[in-house]
């Protein structure tokens, strides 16, 4: 019976690439496929750790039309190695469709522990981290006010990616939302020479970016509720139900 190849999920640098693991340069080089986001920007990672691979291009705008292919190669017995510009793929970049097209069919997918903008933004912080839940990027348009005001009441630190031209307008909407004396922290290119974190309530937050123009890539934590706070919104989202369900209304 022909043994089947494995999914290796393979983190990369966020910036600096001296975050590069061992184990994912050699997964790389032993790698018989490497699945990129951006095939430039890979090849220049790779030629960086002299690793020489058959590149593939893989993105959110044909990982439909691939994940089967790359699986029946991996069935095939090929290993093959998934990376995306920076980071671990999967979380807010391609990947998830993949690794669950070949856990479906009992392929082995490991994730190489490394890279990530997450982690350090929130432990940076300098808010609770023993407890927190990632929304990675908000909506632009539909949808962006219900989740912001659906999150008003968590009481867990929140991380949040953001695009440096929509941090001041994300920062707007969340003092409204969650109050302008919420704590918040923005971590800015992280890992990379102009590593820069920027902490207190999203007012004074939200007054330095309007002065200082965001640039780079942008990592925004900002505390949960109080428990009080988180009370009054349960408090008033049982009242709302109530007097849905008195005069017969529905949502």
């Amino acid at each position: 019976m022909q043994r089947k190849g494995i999914l290796f999920i393979v983190p990369t640098p966020v910036g600096n690439l001296e975050d590069m693991t061992f184990r994912a340069v050699r997964v790389l080089r032993e790698a018989d496929l490497i699945l990129a986001e951006d095939t430039r920007t890979t090849g220049i990672l790779l030629q960086h750790f002299e690793i020489k691979g058959k590149l593939l291009s893989h993105h959110k705008f044909n990982e439909h039309q691939t994940a089967g292919m790359i699986r029946d190669r991996i069935l095939a017995g090929e290993s093959v190695a998934l990376v995306s510009d920076a980071g671990t793929p999967g979380i807010s970049d391609p990947g998830f469709l993949l690794a669950r097209s070949c856990a479906a069919e009992g392929i082995e997918v490991q994730t190489l522990p490394g890279a990530t903008a997450c982690i350090p933004a929130i432990v940076s912080s300098g808010l609770p981290c023993d407890r927190f839940c990632f929304e990675g990027f908000l909506p632009q348009k539909k949808g962006r006010q219900t989740i912001l005001s659906e999150l008003a009441s968590e009481q867990r630190t929140m991380v949040f990616y953001e695009s440096p031209r929509r941090l001041v307008k994300t920062l707007e909407q969340m003092a409204v939302a969650f109050g302008p004396q919420r704590e918040c922290s923005v971590a800015r290119e992280i890992s990379k020479v102009h590593e820069e974190h920027c902490r207190g309530t999203l007012a004074e937050v939200l007054e330095h970016f309007r002065e200082v123009e965001p640039k780079g890539e942008i990592v925004l934590v900002v505390a949960g509720a109080p428990a009080e706070a988180h009370r009054e919104h349960k408090n008033k989202y049982k009242e709302e139900r109530d007097c849905g369900e008195e005069d017969g209304s529905e949502e």
